[in-house]
């Protein structure tokens, strides 16, 4: 699944820096925290990958 906003495709790569162990769950906050808990780590990967040129920045 890809990012629909930058805001989400942020929110990914913090989930997923969680999920491997580079950052701490507790620092996770709003829609990360729940990625983390609720997306494999090859779902948020493949969300954090998303080109975000053309995204914008919130999805409407």
């Amino acid at each position: 699944m890809k990012a629909q906003s930058k805001a989400q495709q942020q929110a990914a790569g913090a989930a997923l820096s969680a999920k491997r162990g580079e950052t701490r769950v507790s620092e996770l906050e709003g829609a990360s925290r729940e990625m983390y808990e609720t997306m494999t780590e090859e779902e948020l990967e493949e969300m954090a990958s998303t080109d975000h040129d053309d995204l914008p920045d919130k999805a409407s």
